[in-house]
């Protein structure tokens, strides 16, 4: 792909075979198990043989997941399935390993019962800090901006100092996309991320995908994927390489609308423990403008309580209660509802692509029918 393409033209081209005559411009799915084999040679190097390892149009969607993350690509099932496969792949008993304390919950759930299980030592560190020294560490994990609470962690900084004493280094960039930072650049040796959300920005499949730059930590990758069996379906590949044509698009308009309802909340004494990297008041503010190249179409604030929160998305018309994240419709998540570690009453908005001012008008709306806070009624 041309380096001198800007972001929406890479995102319309990535990953797509030579033009010819009479063919789409994105083939497939190809749907098959087992294919056909030489019956005298049997499997042909360079040829499918088998659907686990072997599938054209999962190979399309890594090369474009490749091309805007600059790296090599390798995408799994859902985005959990990325990030337990990338650490049971590189991780030994003995080996130590610092999570972020406040990154996805299920993350911090796998480790402490699986990883602590198989004799991994875990730790847990905030996504802003203080990071202890990394010596002994055998690998880092990122999450940045974090999910759900929106901290940014200083790629590039960390990445020298966790090399300097050997330790490898990973960065969930769910939140962020290849679009808003690119962690290989900033010095990650490997980049994980959730594509269920707003890289595909549909709502309508799971994904996950890992991206390196290092043969080594790929064939060990792909070993374990290929062994587990943790690849995801042909449909599900051809919709998220659909869905990349249209990531700038989408979020050019999720970053706006984040701005634009970050303002409205900064200005409402209603509502506390606003969070945006994109807010210059905002405490990651200055890590985020310098390391992030968009800021993302997520923010997050607390209502109070759970009955405040169920009022405030029951008034509202455009935003609907759902997890995740990254799609096309503004949605809301009480995070404390699913386990995680927060406050009854936070909450994580995601901007779909509404228009701007209705969003802001909506949500202004829903929050002064909402009231104070209150018990679920």
């Amino acid at each position: 792909m041309s380096g001198d393409w800007h972001d929406g033209t890479r995102c319309v081209h990535a990953g797509l075979p030579e033009p010819a005559p009479g063919d789409p411009f994105l083939p497939g799915p190809v749907f098959a198990a087992p294919y056909h084999l030489d019956p005298w040679q049997g499997p042909t190097a360079g040829r499918d043989g088998y659907g686990r390892p072997d599938n054209p149009t999962r190979r399309l969607l890594e090369a474009a997941v490749g091309e805007l993350e600059g790296g090599e690509c390798r995408v799994f099932a859902t985005g959990q399935a990325a990030v337990t496969g990338l650490l049971l792949a590189l991780l030994r008993p003995g080996d130590r390993v610092l999570l972020p304390a406040d990154g996805y919950f299920p993350v911090r759930a796998f480790a402490t019962g699986t990883l602590t299980a198989i004799g991994v030592r875990v730790g847990f560190v905030p996504t802003a800090g203080p990071y202890p020294p990394f010596d002994g560490v055998r690998l880092l994990m990122l999450e940045t901006p974090a999910n759900p609470g929106l901290d940014v962690a200083d790629v590039a900084a960390l990445a020298a100092a966790a090399h300097a004493a050997g330790t490898l280094v990973v960065v969930d960039n769910t939140t962020a996309t290849p679009l808003g930072q690119r962690p290989l650049e900033l010095g990650a040796d490997l980049v994980v991320a959730s594509g269920t959300k707003a890289l595909t920005g549909h709502s309508d499949l799971l994904l996950g995908y890992v991206a390196a730059r290092s043969a080594e930590l790929l064939e060990a990758l792909t070993t374990w994927r290929t062994t587990t069996g943790a690849v995801p379906g042909a449909f599900d590949a051809w919709l998220a390489h659909r869905s990349l044509a249209t990531l700038d698009l989408r979020l050019g308009r999720q970053s706006a609308n984040a701005a634009a309802l970050a303002e409205l909340i900064a200005g409402r004494a209603d509502v506390t423990g606003l969070r945006w990297p994109g807010r210059p008041a905002d405490p990651a503010y200055p890590v985020a403008s310098a390391q992030m190249r968009r800021m993302p179409g997520v923010l997050s604030f607390d209502l109070g309580d759970a009955g405040r929160v169920a009022r405030f998305v029951e008034a509202s018309r455009l935003v609907a209660a759902a997890t995740s994240f990254g799609g096309l419709h503004t949605t809301a998540d009480r995070r404390a509802q699913w386990g995680d570690d927060t406050a009854p009453g936070f909450v994580r908005l995601s901007c779909g692509v509404e228009d701007t001012a209705d969003l802001v008008a909506d949500v202004a709306a829903a929050l002064d029918a909402a009231g104070p806070a209150g018990p679920l009624s």
